[in-house]
């Protein structure tokens, strides 16, 4: 590994950085964004019981916003519920936008190094090539390992933007897609959530 950098050019070294960057990124966002974190199961059935017990207090808010994201949204809604069905999802829709923020920690730095390290592989692609036509001009074609030189580099430089680009791309495609999908997931139980209530209020006022 130490010779293929050393072959690539000092080129190699930022490429070899944004390696370790987009895989300690996703390895991180891939144990971050679980579903059973995000959106833990029977966590609306859970607050629905606490309700229907008086057991929703502020200490029970106060567990249930440190949850989880969910958790979080649903604390937002049920902080408002005196306030009508409208506050509540309006505060549920502006804790959701916090909680993107949230979950899209990191992604827009995937996003650069996967469009960036391919350029900086175009950009070794340059050099090696300019050192090439530079020992060409100067000593002529006679010097072959010189020439050959030049050219492993900029194949090197370029096979290895594209090696740590492409997955880069693909992961961050992959990431922003579940983060979609977790948000929505969660703006649904949330307003599951209010529309249980407001039909339980509606009951009692029966």
């Amino acid at each position: 590994m130490l010779e293929l950098l050393k072959a690539g050019g000092w080129l190699m070294f930022p490429i070899a950085l944004c390696s370790i960057a987009a895989l300690a990124i996703c390895v991180e966002r891939g144990w971050s964004l679980r579903r059973t974190r995000i959106t833990p199961k029977h966590l609306v059935a859970q607050v629905w019981t606490w309700i229907k017990n008086n057991q929703l207090d502020k200490n029970k808010l106060k567990q249930l916003k440190g949850s989880s994201p969910l958790g979080e949204i649903l604390a937002a809604g049920l902080v408002n519920h005196v306030h009508g069905r409208e506050t509540m999802k309006e505060s549920i829709q502006e804790a959701g936008r916090h909680a993107i923020l949230s979950l899209e920690k990191y992604l827009n730095t995937l996003g650069t190094i996967a469009q960036v390290t391919p350029l900086l592989g175009l950009l070794g692609t340059v050099i090696g090539m300019i050192d090439v036509f530079t020992v060409i001009t100067i000593q002529g074609t006679g010097d072959a390992n010189a020439l050959s030189r030049g050219i492993s580099e900029a194949l090197i430089t370029t096979a290895a933007g594209l090696t740590i680009g492409i997955p880069a791309l693909i992961f961050h495609r992959h990431y922003e897609r579940r983060v979609e999908e977790l948000v929505t997931a969660m703006e649904q139980e949330a307003l599951k959530m209010v529309e249980v209530l407001h039909g339980e209020r509606e009951t009692l006022k029966g």
